[in-house]
């Protein structure tokens, strides 16, 4: 991770914090409990911002995105979790596919045991 991206974590993960704080406290969309809800999305986009776009990074990230949007559908009546997991199932598989049909990178730490890093040699 970029120590540029690193020296804003902190201070982002605050602001989230006291954002979601007060928008419990303020009751904003009765019935959301929001700090779960931006908890969810927050891992998606700091899964994204820290690790860079890579085929793991861009499932996993949106993913949450699509979980803490499903989220917000739930606790407003507006989807019922019977609903709520088959449609992350199929976003989830969308997302896989997504990913072998765009040319992106493997991550980092993924990308070396096709080299064959991190494998021991027998003696």
């Amino acid at each position: 991770m970029a120590t540029s991206r690193r020296r804003f974590l902190v201070p982002v993960l605050v602001i989230l914090v006291g954002v979601t704080w007060l928008l419990n406290v303020l009751h904003v969309i009765h019935g959301v409990n929001w700090i779960w809800t931006a908890g969810l999305a927050a891992v998606g986009i700091l899964t994204l911002a820290l690790g860079g776009i890579n085929k793991l990074t861009v499932v996993v990230g949106a993913f949450f995105l699509a979980a803490s949007v499903c989220s917000i559908l739930r606790q407003t009546g507006q989807l019922a979790i019977d609903r709520e997991v088959p449609i992350l199932t199929i976003v989830l598989g969308c997302l896989l596919l997504l990913v072998q049909v765009f040319p992106l990178p493997m991550p980092r730490m993924l990308d070396g045991e096709k080299d064959g890093a991190g494998t021991e040699e027998r003696h």
